[in-house]
């Protein structure tokens, strides 16, 4: 008679952290000023501030935006403040940058906010693959914040772990 197969992984005290799980949904936009500035690079306020009162916010409706000037014009701080308080009402988040920077970002609230008391004094898997854009910077930052309570950390899957850090 053949012996029932155990799952030795789930019935272990190891704890699975997967970043992907914490990936919030809605577009990333790329809000590229240039085309709002004459011939991409002088910002006249005037014509700036019409664009403004002119363009539909209500279509970035729960999205993430990035803004960004992709031209060498230097852009005063105000235009970019005048453009988030007109998406504030609309969008999730609105960060100044690139979208790996918006990612980065979104992460970082995400792991601000989250409760890991549940890692606390147990051998902690952080996942590695994902299908979702989880930026690499949040694998630093949640090694972070749970290497002051977590008992080990490995990188990776249960099968193929790297094991990283071992409390002494």
């Amino acid at each position: 008679m053949a012996e029932d197969i155990l799952n030795r992984v789930a019935n272990s005290k190891l704890k699975v952290l997967d970043l992907e799980d914490y990936y919030p949904s809605g577009s990333r936009i790329l809000f590229d000023i240039k085309d709002w500035l004459t011939e991409g690079l002088v910002l006249r306020e005037l014509d700036f501030r019409a664009q403004v009162a002119s363009h539909d916010w209500e279509q970035y409706q729960n999205t993430y935006v990035a803004l960004t000037c992709s031209t060498d014009a230097i852009v005063p701080a105000w235009a970019y403040m005048l453009i988030t308080l007109e998406l504030e009402p609309y969008v999730e988040k609105v960060n100044l940058g690139s979208l790996k920077d918006l990612e980065t970002s979104i992460y970082q609230d995400i792991i601000n906010d989250l409760d890991v008391s549940e890692y606390k004094d147990a051998p902690v898997i952080i996942k590695g693959c994902s299908k979702k854009p989880v930026p690499e910077s949040a694998y630093v930052m949640i090694s972070n914040k749970i290497r002051p309570i977590a008992r080990s950390i490995m990188f990776g899957e249960a099968c193929s772990s790297v094991p990283l850090y071992k409390r002494k």
